[in-house]
């Protein structure tokens, strides 16, 4: 097993666009042998202490292996909407790890 952590920053006004991309990748996750464990929306409460900006959207997801996670990034349906993916997000910063 594989874990992705991605927090996600939204271009402001963008939040529909990136919905929509969100509509078709979360979807084909599990195509490749992975699954959405969370999908966070973070309101300024929820942190204790940060150093970085607010993060729009928080993901964490499990692939059975690096390939698989390859294979998801590589799908055609999913590269069809990754302009939607570009207009709406300003940046992610993407974690990847492994349970220990």
């Amino acid at each position: 097993m594989i874990y992705v952590t991605q927090l996600i920053y939204i271009v402001p006004g963008q939040e529909k666009t990136f919905d929509q991309f969100e509509s078709v990748a979360i979807p084909l996750i599990s195509k490749y042998n992975g699954r959405m464990l969370f999908r966070v929306r973070p309101n300024d409460e929820a942190f204790i202490e940060r150093q970085w900006d607010k993060p729009y959207e928080i993901h964490l997801v499990e692939f059975d292996s690096q390939q698989d996670f390859e294979n998801f990034k590589m799908d055609d349906e999913r590269k069809k909407f990754l302009h939607l993916k570009e207009q709406s997000i300003k940046s992610s910063i993407m974690i990847q790890g492994t349970k220990l």
